[in-house]
């Protein structure tokens, strides 16, 4: 069994819409908050930021102006329970995991209740059921992640991995498992040796082009301690 540490959401970088979604990090509360939509989509499948501010008041956020008239590229889809991805990570993905292996999503989350660093912590898991091109998914269905949503040419590699109904999902409250030591954000150094670590260099934690690899036997042990909840949608 093998398992892997993917980053997602929306971050500060200009391709992650320069914002943060809150967490409630005495709860663990959060708000799934996706990244902008940089490709056109089908008709009718655009997800639009604005759909959001409802969960965000909750949390005593307003959504950003510079996001209110734009669209989310929903990825992963945890209503659905997809993740998509393209390039070297969608390489990576396919050389890395079967059916039976582990993607662990984590976000960057800006603290609502005082903390000046981000809180960054798992928001989800999926244990692999298939691979699947984004392009032969049917016109049907192609409203289940982002980039079957997309407009795609005949020869793309978009691919996207699907996650087991029951044990895949979002976190219905996230786990916080960074601090920032050593100028950078890193897996805490509790957690790293629950973890049994990873193959970053001191649990780094910050985007890459490697995704880390991490023992999933181990991680599960941890995560059970943890007392998870996973539902099956998005907030």
């Amino acid at each position: 069994m093998n398992g892997l540490l993917v980053r997602v959401g929306a971050d500060l970088s200009l391709g992650g819409g320069s914002w943060n979604g809150p967490v409630d990090s005495a709860s663990g509360e959060f708000a799934y908050v996706a990244i902008p939509e940089s490709s056109p989509v089908h008709p009718g499948m655009e997800k639009p930021y604005s759909a959001l501010e409802p969960i965000l008041a909750k949390f005593g956020v307003n959504l950003p102006a510079h996001l209110r008239m734009l669209h989310m590229h929903l990825d992963p889809d945890f209503e659905h329970l997809t993740y998509g991805d393209q390039g070297e990570r969608a390489k990576q993905l396919q050389a890395n995991l079967c059916p039976g292996d582990l993607i662990v999503f984590y976000a960057g989350l800006a603290d609502t209740v005082g903390g000046t660093r981000l809180v960054y912590a798992t928001i989800g898991l999926f244990v692999v059921e298939q691979f699947v091109l984004a392009v032969d998914v049917p016109r049907r269905e192609q409203d289940i992640n982002a980039h079957s949503r997309r407009v795609l040419g005949p020869g793309a590699k978009d691919l996207i991995v699907y996650g087991q109904p029951a044990v895949s999902g979002r976190l219905s409250r996230c786990l916080s498992i960074g601090e920032y030591r050593d100028r950078a954000y890193r897996v805490r150094k509790d957690v790293l040796e629950e973890w049994g670590g990873l193959s970053v260099r001191d649990g780094y934690l910050q985007r890459s082009a490697r995704l880390p690899r991490l023992d999933p036997a181990r991680f599960l042990r941890w995560l059970e301690k943890q007392g998870p909840s996973l539902i099956q949608a998005n907030n």
